[in-house]
C-alpha cells in the first residue's frame, strides 16, 4: 500500500509539472541532443558501479573475502529490489542475501549495510557543502540548504563516531516512534553497535571506504554534467556541484517512488536560472535512468538470491 502511494504522488507530480510544460518541447531537447555525451553519460554507470562493488569488497571481514564477481551481482540485486521496495529496501535485503550465501552472520551483514549507506549519505551532504561553498548566488535559499545541510552532516558524523550519541539517538527512536517501527528501533541500534565495533578498530579501512564514497558520488555528480552537456545546454561544473546533489537529495526523500517527482520538480527548480523547464525535465529522466539501468541489469541475478534466501536451510543471527 506504501508503495502505491509513492507511486501515486509520483505519478501526481509529474502530472503537474509536464502539464506547465509542451511534450512537443521535451521530445525537441531529445532529438536535438548531442548523442556523444548521452552515451558517455548513460555509461558513467558502468564505473559508478564498479567502484561500489569494490567498496563493498574492502567493506567485508579479511576472513569473509567476496569475489568481485558475487559484489557485483549483491549490488545489481539490490538496485532492482530497490525498484518495488520502500525506502531502500532492496539495500536491507543485500545484507540477508549475504548472510544466506554463507558470507557474514546476520547481524554483521546488516551493520555493513548500514554503514555503507550512513557513508553514501554523509559523502553525499559533503560534495552538497562544498559546492555550495563555491556557488556564487549567496541568497536567503543557499544559507537556509546550508544551514540544513551542516545540520545533517554533523549528526550524522556524531552518529558514525559517537557510540553516546547514537545510543541516545536510537532510544529516543523506540521512545517516540510508531509500535510497527520501535523493533526497527531496536534491530538498527544492534547493526549500528557491531557496526562501531567493527569500524573503528581499523582507521585504515575506514579511510579507504570513505574515499571511495566520496569517488563515487564524484562519479554521480560528472554523470549528471555529462547529461547536461548532452541535452546541448549549458552549466559550469563547480556550480553543477552545488545544484546537483540538491537534487539528489530531494530524490532521498520518502515520498515517491524511487525519488520520480521529487527529483524532477527539484531540478527544473534548481536549473531554472541556465535551461528551460523542458531540458529540465529532461535530464530528470535522465537521472531516473541511472537508477533503472542497474535494476534491469540486476534482473538476471534476483531470482538466484530470493531462491537462496527462501530455500537456504543457514539462518546465522
Amino acid at each position: 500500500m506504501k508503495r502505491l502511494l509513492s507511486l501515486a504522488i509520483s505519478l501526481l507530480i509529474l502530472a503537474v509539472l509536464y502539464w506547465k510544460i509542451e511534450l512537443t518541447s521535451l521530445v525537441e531537447v531529445f532529438q536535438t541532443a548531442h548523442p556523444l555525451w548521452m552515451v558517455i553519460g548513460l555509461g558513467m554507470v558502468v564505473p559508478t558501479t564498479w567502484f561500489t562493488a569494490r567498496r563493498l569488497q574492502f567493506l567485508m571481514p579479511v576472513h569473509h573475502p567476496l569475489s568481485f564477481w558475487e559484489a557485483h551481482k549483491l549490488i545489481l540485486a539490490a538496485s532492482s529490489l530497490n525498484m518495488v521496495l520502500p525506502s531502500k529496501a532492496g539495500d536491507i535485503a543485500k545484507a540477508y542475501f549475504m548472510r544466506d550465501r554463507g558470507h557474514l552472520s546476520g547481524s554483521l551483514a546488516l551493520s555493513l549495510v548500514v554503514f555503507e549507506k550512513a557513508c553514501d549519505l554523509l559523502s553525499l551532504l559533503v560534495w552538497c557543502l562544498f559546492g555550495l561553498g563555491l556557488y556564487p548566488q549567496k541568497d536567503a535559499f543557499f544559507w537556509l540548504m546550508t544551514v540544513g545541510i551542516l545540520a545533517g552532516l554533523a549528526s550524522g558524523i556524531l552518529l558514525l563516531s559517537s557510540t553516546r550519541f547514537a545510543n541516545l539517538f536510537f532510544q529516543l527512536g523506540q521512545q517516540f516512534a510508531p509500535p510497527k517501527l520501535k523493533l526497527k528501533f531496536k534491530q538498527l541500534q544492534v547493526a549500528w553497535s557491531d557496526m562501531h565495533a567493527y569500524f573503528w578498530r581499523d582507521r585504515r579501512q575506514l579511510l579507504r571506504v570513505t574515499s571511495i564514497s566520496m569517488v563515487i558520488w564524484l562519479l554521480h555528480l560528472w554523470q549528471i554534467w555529462f547529461f547536461i552537456l548532452g541535452l546541448n545546454a549549458w552549466v559550469p561544473f563547480l556550480t553543477n556541484l552545488a545544484l546537483s546533489p540538491l537534487a539528489l537529495l530531494a530524490g532521498l526523500l520518502p515520498l515517491t517512488f524511487a525519488g520520480v517527482g521529487t527529483r524532477d520538480a527539484a531540478l527544473v527548480f534548481l536549473y531554472a536560472p541556465y535551461f528551460d523547464a523542458a531540458t529540465g525535465a529532461a535530464l530528470g529522466l535522465l537521472c531516473t535512468s541511472r537508477y533503472f539501468l542497474p535494476a534491469i541489469g540486476g534482473l538476471p541475478f534476483l531470482e538466484g538470491y530470493l531462491r537462496a534466501a527462501r530455500w537456504n536451510p543457514k539462518q546465522k543471527t
